[in-house]
């Protein structure tokens, strides 16, 4: 009988063989033997028929084998969970009775359709339906709620409505914008499912059968992927669907295919770690958030892998850690990070938590840098991904504090000036970056800059949310710090997109240009220039400087043939009653900024939103103008700027001393060095230098020879006893 058996088998199996496993149709429990490898089907043979049972019960094994933990130490983490997150079952129960109130076992899939208290589901609604997120919260309701068999029940008859659709093809298609199989969305929900599924594999209610569908569903959601993502597309919708193909190849690779999806998913992601991936190691879409999950994506897969020894290739696993280590790089001195264009985590926030993410990080890398930011334990959402060992591994976290300071991005387009990482070192970064893929997450903050400061965000941007009807004005100039001509912002020609989402992009956006970067010196400097304002005939650039860690200057410069007003927006919650040249924001330990005014300006209006507040200064009916502004931090009361003096001293640096003869508009002096704005001549040690046109430069004076630097955005002449030269930007005399 077993001869028969085998030898049915080996003409069976060169009959189906070659089968694929099928994308628009979930296979029924019968059917799955049929799929299996070879060498799987004789393993199970040998043990008898491959009934439910038996199938079930092998991938029980394989799963507590092949998962980021042991589903058979489900209560023992359980336990452990609710200790160190003593509010997440409440936060479970508050999530996932929401879902359960708004949709039924046996939704539909495709809109419109209606809640059951009867109100409209809206597009934002079904991709979230489609997520499947808010079904991890009703699994851990489950077991919070004394196990009652309704909630498991309720799990996989609205996975079984999904499958029905499915076939009936009544659900919501890609092209539709809301595709509830679109790769985002799919992959996104494999990833909840295998989670759901490996916390119900030790119960009761979870049966033999249900097991098998879940398992019969996830090779669909596979081959649907596997189909659809074969060319490379940029974004990080393919790479959540890239990485949930991954995970069910590696966690269900005793099927035929599988290895394939491994395969394709693990070059295709490749491609992804190469195209998206800048050569300085930031995510390309420019947001820390994006960034974050593309780390999500990666870490599911290569822990996995890990855990089934499978191999990784070497760039594949330093692409990886190079994502951490450009979270190190862009950090604030209190080990936060800041907000970049599309961060959605935490709607008006005005800082980014990464220390979550770097804690992976040393479970993976082990990097002690990594550690200086790690926490004692992981989220509550990433716990249930790291092994036991991992989690224990984080009570004796090797840490050492970073080294570097000031940073560049050259590729992404971020430039750090930092002090250091005592936590009241000051920190600026502007950014000067466009992605021309995919410039859909980009806000309109072209050369926008913010500052940290004495603990504080001392000049923020602010985190965004895709469903606030607002959403356009915190993307777009006016809630950044930038500089803008008239009333021309600089994100233009907003659309939504067709799914009614609320997600929105700018069709067009101002092309940087970074002119010259100085770090780690005790002046840095960033100049650069954007075409934003080139649509009104303006000609715009803008000049930061780090003087020596005590303050920073901001040059905005404007230029046309015809009177604009030009402006400046500035972040915060000031007052004004010695405006408008000197603003100022205090906080809530003394500290603060000034911002001051060196050429006199003619008003400033306060406007806000969502609780935030910004500033907009302005010069009225000129046809050139050139803004200087003093951000000067202070961090208690007695360091302010003095606003009863008509020429403060900032820090150690007298203004307009006069201690040299020259012809400029602004000039700060400490010492030896003097930083001279607008500045056409010069006489210092019996010499006379001249310049072909009113520039910037900062002169180091010696009792034996004069140094010049140019800090002026373009090329201009230096003359001396009729004798000239070209002086770049940044270049030396």
């Amino acid at each position: 009988m077993k001869l028969f058996r085998i030898f049915f088998f080996v003409l069976f199996t060169i009959s189906v063989y070659g089968q694929k496993i099928p994308s628009k149709k979930v296979l029924k429990i019968h059917e799955l033997s049929s799929y299996l490898n070879v060498d799987v089907k004789n393993q199970l043979l040998e043990k008898g028929d491959i009934s439910a049972e038996n199938l079930a019960s092998y991938f029980r094994e394989k799963f507590s084998e092949r998962y980021f933990y042991n589903y058979k130490t489900v209560d023992t983490r359980i336990g452990a969970y609710s200790k160190l997150y003593p509010k997440a079952a409440e936060n479970h129960a508050v999530k996932g009775l929401d879902h359960l109130n708004k949709f039924s076992s046996n939704p539909k899939w495709k809109l419109p359709f209606n809640y059951k208290n009867g109100d409209p589901v809206n597009a934002y609604a079904l991709r979230h339906l489609a997520r499947q997120h808010k079904m991890v919260d009703i699994a851990f309701y489950y077991f919070n709620e004394g196990r009652n068999p309704k909630y498991i029940d309720y799990f996989t008859r609205q996975m079984e409505s999904l499958n029905t659709a499915l076939h009936q093809n009544k659900f919501e298609i890609i092209e539709d914008g809301n595709g509830v199989y679109e790769a985002f969305r799919s992959g996104y929900r494999v990833l909840n499912w295998l989670q759901i599924h490996n916390l119900f594999l030790g119960e009761k209610a979870y049966s033999n059968e249900d097991q098998l569908k879940t398992i019969a569903t996830l090779l669909q959601h596979a081959s649907y992927l596997y189909e659809r993502n074969k060319e490379f597309k940029p974004g990080n919708h393919q790479t959540r669907g890239l990485s949930a193909l991954a995970m069910v190849s590696i966690l269900l690779r005793d099927f035929v295919g599988a290895d394939v999806w491994y395969k394709h998913s693990m070059k295709l992601l490749a491609e992804h770690l190469r195209k998206e991936i800048n050569e300085d190691g930031f995510q390309f879409e420019r947001t820390v958030h994006y960034h974050l999950s593309d780390i999500g994506n990666y870490f599911f897969v290569y822990q996995l892998a890990k855990n089934s020894n499978l191999k990784v290739n070497e760039y594949w696993e330093n692409k990886l850690e190079s994502l951490f280590t450009t979270l190190t790089q862009i950090s604030f001195p209190d080990k936060s990070a800041p907000v970049f264009s599309d961060d959605t985590d935490t709607p008006w926030a005005e800082k980014n938590d990464i220390s979550d993410a770097l804690t992976l990080g040393y479970l993976l890398f082990e990097n002690p840098t990594f550690g200086y930011f790690a926490n004692k334990k992981l989220s509550g959402k990433m716990y249930w991904y790291a092994s036991g060992k991992q989690l224990a591994s984080l009570k004796n976290i090797k840490e050492i504090k970073p080294n570097f300071k000031s940073h560049s991005f050259p590729e992404t387009g971020y430039y750090f000036m930092r002090e250091g990482w005592n936590k009241k070192d000051k920190m600026l970064v502007v950014s000067a970056g466009l992605d021309d893929k995919k410039p859909d997450h980009q806000h309109g903050d072209i050369l926008g800059i913010q500052a940290f400061a004495n603990e504080n965000v001392i000049l923020p941007n602010y985190q965004v949310r895709y469903s606030l009807k607002d959403l356009e004005l915190f993307k777009n100039s006016m809630t950044k710090n930038v500089a803008f001509v008239d009333n021309e912002l600089l994100g233009k020609k907003y659309t939504s997109n067709k799914g009614g989402s609320g997600f929105g992009k700018f069709m067009q956006l101002p092309n940087p240009t970074v002119i010259g970067v100085q770090e780690n010196n005790d002046l840095e400097v960033f100049i650069g220039s954007h075409d934003g304002f080139e649509n009104v005939g303006v000609k715009y650039y803008r000049q930061v400087f780090n003087v020596e860690n005590d303050f920073w200057i901001v040059k905005d410069n404007f230029s046309s043939k015809d009177k604009h007003t030009y402006k400046q927006v500035w972040q915060g919650h000031y007052s004004v009653e010695n405006a408008p040249n000197l603003l100022r924001s205090s906080f809530s330990n003394g500290s603060g900024l000034d911002i001051y005014q060196l050429e006199k300006i003619d008003k400033v209006i306060t406007d806000g939103a969502r609780g935030k507040q910004w500033s907009v200064t302005s010069k009225q009916g000129n046809t050139d103008f050139n803004f200087i502004t003093v951000l000067f931090p202070f961090s208690k009361y007695s360091d302010r700027i003095n606003e009863e003096k008509e020429n403060p001293k900032l820090k150690n640096w007298a203004l307009n001393s006069n201690s040299i003869k020259s012809d400029a508009k602004q000039s700060l002096t400490k010492g030896s060095k003097h930083l001279l704005f607008g500045v056409s001549e010069v006489f210092v040690n019996k010499r006379k230098l001249q310049f072909s046109e009113e520039v910037d430069v900062i002169l180091n004076i010696t009792t034996k020879d004069v140094s010049i630097q140019s800090l002026f955005y373009k090329t201009f002449t230096v003359k001396e006893n009729n004798v000239s030269k070209a002086l770049k930007p940044l270049g030396f005399y």
